[in-house]
């Protein structure tokens, strides 16, 4: 019987490695794609501004920014970098064919925001034509937060 447990452990745990290294080689193929500017394509961005409108400080609100592949080449999404820590993101992964969409989502969690108003930054990284990053923004209010902005005072000239 301890033999079978072993057994199935490792064959999981065979599983699991091979998994973790195919995603990394899909990763870098799709990265060697982008690069590849015979294979570039055109985009249109939805929505790329997008308000929240309001939530209560401490809960996480997730955003969607929507794409068309308006090109005849399969667009690839190589990465979607957040701003800042308090935003996670995340996007299409496989290649979005022309005439259909994909999705960045930014996952935004208000626990550590420092002022009611919220503006947050994605760069998006594409294999486009003229630009492969692409800058969407959310805004919003976050009620519950008291502003930490403070009024410098110059020191006087000695």
């Amino acid at each position: 019987m301890k033999k079978g447990c072993i057994y199935t452990a490792i064959f999981f745990a065979c599983l699991l490695i091979t998994a973790c290294n195919n995603t990394a080689k899909n990763k870098a193929l799709a990265e060697q794609a982008a690069k590849d500017t015979a294979n570039f394509t055109t985009i249109q961005w939805l929505d790329s501004i997008v308000n929240f409108g309001s939530i209560q400080m401490g809960e996480t609100i997730t955003v969607r920014f929507k794409c068309l592949n308006t090109g005849k080449k399969p667009l690839l999404i190589t990465n979607a970098k957040p701003g800042c820590g308090c935003t996670i993101a995340d996007f299409t992964k496989e290649p979005i064919m022309p005439g259909t969409t994909g999705v960045v989502t930014a996952a935004f969690d208000s626990k550590k925001v420092h002022a009611p108003e919220v503006r947050k930054t994605i760069i998006v990284t594409t294999n486009t034509i003229n630009n492969t990053e692409h800058y969407l923004i959310f805004t919003g209010e976050v009620k519950g937060v008291e502003s930490n902005d403070k009024v410098a005072i110059p020191h006087p000239k000695k």
